[in-house]
């Protein structure tokens, strides 16, 4: 009678941990992934917001917003609603192809049309890559391994890079046909939080002004990596994303 209450006992402990850990991962199952607007038209859902897979956003005609989710990209045009996470586009090869650690210098960039003047700039082909003619903050995994990427690749060009304040210009030079150039630490050693300054060939063109972050772990999908350089304020990479993915 006593080992049949003690087994009793036993596999009513082991019934009520199944149903905890069922409980367990039903809600974890429920809970909402969270996507980033990488492009958008619309006010309401400007880039670097967040919404959720099971959120609807309702466009009004012309409107375009372009999110990173957990499974793929999303790109949705108004007139309509629509619901965040339905039948997302897989990113993944584009994603790899961005963000891998060593690129061509000739890799193909692709192309952007710029509103402003009707142009089409190429596209950086790697996500790490510094661009010599935008300012703002980069996301970096390594600051000893500083890439400079000119959107351009004919004739051979000098830059000079400096720490802001500084008197004393780093030189890069870029061969012709070359569209990336390494920055030597042993000359300029870059860190988070100076601001540095990129100035081209061009003495009429306005010089970049950039300031780095260190990224501190590895983001194997878009959509969190999205969220990391929103938060370090990386919002030129983050419209390089929107572009590159957004298809």
């Amino acid at each position: 009678m006593v080992l049949s209450t003690f087994t009793t006992r036993i596999l009513g402990a082991v019934a009520a941990g199944a149903l905890l850990c069922g409980l367990g991962a039903g809600t974890s199952a429920a809970v909402a992934q969270t996507a980033v607007v990488v492009k958008s038209s619309a006010k309401a859902f400007p880039v670097g917001s967040k919404v959720d897979d099971e959120d609807t956003i309702t466009l009004a005609s012309g409107d375009s917003v372009t999110v990173l989710t957990k499974k793929g990209t999303r790109t949705m045009k108004g007139p309509g609603t629509f619901r965040v996470g339905d039948t997302p586009k897989s990113n993944r090869a584009r994603f790899a192809n961005l963000t891998r650690k060593r690129a061509a210098s000739k890799a193909g960039t692709g192309a952007v049309r710029n509103a402003a003047t009707d142009i089409d700039r190429p596209l950086s082909p790697n996500l790490y890559y510094v661009d010599v003619a935008r300012s703002g903050t980069v996301c970096l995994y390594d600051m000893e391994a500083v890439r400079l990427w000119r959107p351009y690749n004919e004739g051979i060009a000098t830059y000079k890079v400096m720490a802001e304040g500084s008197d004393t210009p780093t030189l890069v030079t870029f061969d012709d046909g070359e569209s990336v150039a390494p920055l030597d630490p042993a000359l300029l050693s870059v860190a988070q939080g100076p601001s540095y300054i990129i100035a081209g060939p061009d003495e009429e063109a306005e010089p970049a002004t950039i300031t780095f972050a260190a990224l501190r772990q590895e983001y194997r999908d878009a959509n969190a990596l999205a969220a990391a350089l929103v938060e370090n304020g990386c919002m030129v990479q983050l419209e390089l994303m929107g572009d590159k993915l957004g298809g």
